[in-house]
C-alpha cells in the first residue's frame, strides 16, 4: 500500500488539524483505503456517529482515489445511502474507487463498513477536474497541492 499525500489542515485527512479526523489514506489495487474509529465528539445520537461525519469520510475516500492517480478535482455531487448506524468506538473501514472518467467529470464509488464486513453506508460521487488556472490559484494560496504533486 502506498500512502496518499495529504493537505495538513484538511478536516478529514489533515495531520495538523487538531479539530479534524486525522485519517490516513492509502492506495492499493486501484482503491483508496483508510480506517477510522469514531470518538464521542462526533456523535449524532448517543453512541452513534453523526451522519455528516460519515458523509465527509466517504467524500474524502472517493476524492483520495482520484488524487492517488495524480488528478486534482473538486466535489460537485455526492450521494450517501445510510444502511446501519456507525457506533462510537467501533472501527470503520473505508474504501473508494474511480468508476468512470468523462474528461471534466470523474465518477467514483465509496463505502464504509464494520470490521466484520457489515456495510454502514455507500456513496457515489462526481468530481470536477481542476483546470490549469485553478491549480495555479490553489498553489498560490498554499493549498498543499505541492505535496500532492509527488503523485504526478
Amino acid at each position: 500500500m502506498k500512502a496518499i499525500p495529504n493537505y495538513p489542515y484538511c478536516f478529514v485527512c489533515g495531520d495538523k488539524n487538531k479539530k479534524g479526523l486525522n485519517v490516513r489514506f492509502f492506495f492499493h489495487n486501484g482503491k483508496a483505503k483508510a480506517e477510522y474509529t469514531p470518538t464521542r465528539e462526533f456523535e449524532g445520537y448517543r453512541d452513534i456517529l453523526h451522519g455528516g461525519i460519515i458523509s465527509a469520510l466517504l467524500d474524502e475516500v472517493m476524492i483520495q482515489a482520484i488524487i492517488a492517480q495524480g488528478i486534482l478535482t473538486f466535489t460537485t455531487q455526492i450521494e450517501v445511502k445510510f444502511k446501519k448506524p456507525a457506533r462510537i468506538g467501533e472501527k470503520l473501514l473505508l474504501q473508494g474507487k474511480v468508476t468512470g472518467d468523462r474528461g471534466k467529470i470523474i465518477m467514483t464509488r465509496g463505502e464504509a463498513a464494520k470490521e466484520d464486513g457489515t456495510i454502514i453506508a455507500t456513496s457515489s460521487g462526481k468530481f470536477f477536474r481542476a483546470t490549469e488556472e485553478m491549480k495555479k490559484l490553489l498553489e498560490q494560496q498554499g493549498s498543499g497541492l505541492q505535496s500532492r504533486r509527488r503523485w504526478e
